[in-house]
């Protein structure tokens, strides 16, 4: 992508204050949009939004702070309807805020599943369905949920997250069918296990590195035959491409970006 090619759009990316969020949110500056980006910790929010506005330049878009949590759907639409009115027309949304509870499902309470779903899920349709009207009507938006590979395959102590993920991703896909004679693109771009502080949670001794590559029959997980872990920018560059008029004939397309880890055809 040229570094000008998304000069003029304006992109909304939640759970923007770290990890893959933050990563979309310097993909889409560095190509020029401005970026409202959302997050349910004001405090990280502000201090990563103000880091990328001190390193901008004259080639590089804006970002601006809005704090919101995507399981109040009135905050969301109020949210959007305010970036609207004084940013711009949303010609992006990037659904990145997420969340993971593990438990065997025998130990699973319901607030971890219900927080588990509430923003994974619920989370995702409420900031579809706030720009979805908007961008309908002009004829033109891409929307773009992170999901997880986790959503096609079955994994140990996993299942809300898994479940959540594979809800979100059907919910994007079907939204897609529903805006496409509209002009309005939905995709899904899946990571497997990336270097963010969600997996670094996941991790219990120092040998949990070389399992996610390896694999572990103990938990019937596969390990990743690229030998690596995803960063945020690899995922971050996945959405960066499907928000692009170079995948303008592509939507409702679940894109797997894992290293092979799911051995997905």
């Amino acid at each position: 992508m040229h570094p000008s090619d998304l000069a003029g759009r304006v992109a909304v990316v939640t759970g923007a204050a770290q990890g893959i969020g933050a990563a979309v949110v310097r993909g889409l500056l560095e190509h020029g949009a401005t970026v409202a980006a959302t997050d349910r910790d004001p405090v990280a929010l502000k201090t990563f939004t103000s880091l990328q506005s001190r390193t901008a330049n004259a080639d590089t878009g804006t970002v601006l702070a809005y704090p919101l949590d995507v399981t109040d759907g009135p905050a969301v639409t109020a949210t959007m309807s305010a970036i609207e009115r004084h940013v711009g027309p949303i010609d992006i949304l990037v659904n990145v805020a997420g969340v993971l509870h593990t438990s065997p499902v025998t130990e699973l309470t319901d607030r971890a599943w219900a927080d588990t779903f509430a923003v994974n899920s619920t989370g995702v349709f409420h900031t579809s369905r706030a720009v979805a009207g908007p961008m309908a009507e002009r004829g033109s938006g891409n929307i773009v949920t992170v999901g997880s590979n986790a959503a096609g395959i079955p994994r140990t102590g996993m299942a809300a997250y898994a479940a959540s993920k594979a809800a979100a991703t059907m919910f994007t896909l079907c939204l897609g069918l529903e805006l496409a004679r509209n002009g309005v693109r939905c995709n899904v771009v899946s990571p497997g296990s990336t270097n963010t502080p969600m997996q670094h949670a996941l991790w219990t001794d120092d040998d949990a590195p070389r399992r996610v590559l390896d694999g572990d029959l103990a938990s019937y997980r596969t390990g990743i035959p690229l030998g690596r872990l995803a960063e945020p920018a690899d995922i971050a560059e996945a959405v960066l491409f499907l928000v692009s008029d170079r995948a303008r004939h592509i939507t409702m397309h679940n894109m797997y970006v894992d290293g092979g880890a799911t051995l997905h055809v």
